[in-house]
């Protein structure tokens, strides 16, 4: 059975789309999930689901000991979905090459630090862009900037709002990520 732990920091939506996805899987299933805000809806998912949590602050995601948590989980594969923090280097290389990231905007257009919901969606209608999106990409030392597995588009219109765009954007999150996961997880065997 391959490992999946997710990192999230807020509702948790994107961590229910994939738990949901891989409900009925033999070959995979989420076995953990992380989290930087003991406020956060993904520990009340975690909760009701039956899956481990570990709560995390920035002095304990700092130190080697949650390198030796993770991997009593032998993760297969870890999805930052909506986590807002940085990766420590320690944990990229921990574990090269199964850590991935989805970010809601077209990279390498609105990445990096601070860019994150809201602030992304704001930025795209502030500059008249056609078209919106996701991109699912590695995680490496810097932000957003791993190479990209997987994007997916879809149109701005011009009577957008930020919470509109978001809307059609987490639609493409929720049907996207689970099946990058699986893709991930079926080539990775």
């Amino acid at each position: 059975m391959q490992s999946i732990v997710i990192f999230a920091s807020g509702g948790g939506s994107n961590a229910a789309a994939i738990i949901n996805h891989f409900r009925e899987s033999t070959t995979a299933r989420v076995t953990l999930i992380v989290c930087n805000k003991p406020e956060a809806g993904v520990i009340e998912i975690a909760k009701n689901e039956g899956i481990p949590f570990l709560l995390i602050s920035k002095k304990t995601f700092g130190e080697l000991l949650i390198v030796e948590q993770l991997r009593e989980f032998s993760p297969s594969i870890i999805v930052l979905a909506g986590f807002l923090w940085k990766i420590p280097e320690h944990i990229i290389h921990a574990f090269p090459g199964i850590i991935i990231n989805i970010h809601p905007a077209l990279l390498p257009s609105y990445g990096g630090k601070g860019m994150h919901g809201q602030h992304v969606h704001t930025a795209v209608l502030a500059n008249n862009e056609r078209e919106s999106g996701i991109t699912i990409h590695y995680v490496n030392e810097a932000y957003d900037e791993g190479n990209a597995i997987l994007q997916a588009r879809c149109a701005v219109l011009k009577s957008d709002t930020p919470v509109e765009l978001s809307k059609r954007v987490l639609k493409l999150e929720h049907f996207y990520l689970p099946r990058a996961v699986e893709f991930f997880l079926f080539f990775s065997r």
